[in-house]
């Protein structure tokens, strides 16, 4: 076989794989669109106001990269509904109403204040691994499922008040469920 037979086949079959790759991640989103709910909406006059910088934040805002939305069942489960899969920069905004990732190229990631569970850090999610606390993590819910969402912030010392208070956050909410 000369260099050019190799070549294309080569590329032959690294164009099927990628096709298998897109194929099976496909599959993923139907079959996940079946089981999960759909994700809460930001409220545009919300988004429209923490863009123009009329809605007082809880915390200064943090850039970083959005890794990735998982289910709870495995930190490499990454979901496949819509695009709360992708990696995006992001500018990370806590609200008194819950949590906005602004994410420049897709739609915008919102967490409801009643829908925070837990906040923490690690070492990855899929779409991205990083060292020792590398990533804020925030376990969140709609209706009886449970997803962790993962942020890599530009300053990781972002961490230290993140995590209080979206834990603070998610324990005034839990308590106002339970009438407390």
């Amino acid at each position: 076989m000369n260099r050019l037979t190799l070549t294309l086949i080569f590329l032959a079959a690294f164009l099927l794989l990628v096709a298998l790759m897109w194929w099976g991640y496909r599959a993923r989103g139907r079959r996940q669109a079946k089981v999960l709910p759909g994700f809460p909406v930001v409220p545009a006059e919300l988004l429209a106001g923490v863009r123009e910088g009329t809605v007082e934040p809880l915390l200064p805002p943090s850039t970083g990269v959005y890794a990735s939305t998982v289910t709870d069942a495995s930190w490499q489960d990454r979901v496949a509904v819509g695009d709360v899969g992708f990696r995006a920069e992001a500018t990370a905004h806590l609200l008194a109403d819950g949590l906005l990732f602004d994410r420049v190229g897709a739609t915008p990631v919102w967490i409801p204040a009643g829908s925070v569970r837990a906040a923490r850090t690690e070492a990855g999610i899929a779409g991205k691994v990083m060292g020792r606390d590398g990533l804020l993590v925030v376990r969140w819910a709609v209706e009886d499922h449970e997803f962790d969402t993962g942020f890599r912030a530009d300053d990781k010392d972002d961490y230290e008040l993140w995590v209080p208070a979206l834990r603070a956050l998610g324990d005034v909410q839990t308590q106002e469920r339970h009438g407390e």
